[in-house]
C-alpha cells in the first residue's frame, strides 16, 4: 500500500501530532524584522489582522506610541549595551584564554614528564651497572682469598 500524503499515514497509524502541518494547512509567514521597521505600526496590525482568519489564532500586540528617548537615554542606553557586550566577550575570551592556556601546559608538562622519565632511567641503569660491577668484583675478591 502506497502512502500519498502525511493524512493517509496518519489515518493507517491511528496518530496525528499536532505539530505536524497537514498538507491542507495554510501556513502564514511571519513579518521579518526588515518589514516590521519599514511598515508603519498600523499598516502591520492591519496585515496580520487581515492574514489570520482564526479567532484562536496569536494575537499581535497593538501599536505603540512612538518612543522618543533624550540624549541622556541614549547614552545611559549605550553604556548599558556596551558593557554587557564587554562582559560577554570577556567571559568568552577568558575562557578561550584559559583553555589554550591548559592545551599548552599540557604539552610542556607531558614533555617535561618524558624527559624526567628518561633521565631518571638512565640514572637507574648507570646506578644499577655500578652497584652489579661493585657487587661481581666484591664476589671475585672473596673467591680468590678462599682459593690461595
Amino acid at each position: 500500500m502506497l502512502l500519498t500524503t502525511y493524512e493517509d499515514f496518519a489515518m493507517t497509524n491511528g496518530k496525528h501530532d499536532a505539530n505536524i502541518p497537514l498538507l491542507t494547512e495554510v501556513i502564514v509567514p511571519l513579518p521579518t524584522l526588515t518589514d516590521i521597521i519599514e511598515t508603519p505600526p498600523a499598516a502591520i496590525v492591519s496585515a496580520a489582522a487581515s492574514a489570520i482568519d482564526d479567532e484562536d489564532s496569536v494575537e499581535l500586540p497593538s501599536a505603540q506610541p512612538e518612543i522618543t528617548l533624550s540624549q541622556y537615554d541614549w547614552e545611559r542606553l549605550e553604556a548599558e549595551v556596551r558593557e554587557k557586550v564587554l562582559q560577554q566577550l570577556q567571559d568568552r575570551i577568558d575562557f578561550v584564554i584559559e583553555q589554550r592556556v591548559r592545551d599548552g601546559l599540557a604539552d610542556v608538562l607531558q614533555t617535561a614528564v618524558e624527559g624526567m622519565a628518561a633521565q631518571i632511567r638512565s640514572g637507574l641503569h648507570q646506578t644499577l651497572d655500578e652497584v652489579i660491577c661493585r657487587a661481581v668484583s666484591l664476589e671475585l675478591i672473596k673467591l680468590k682469598k678462599t682459593n690461595i
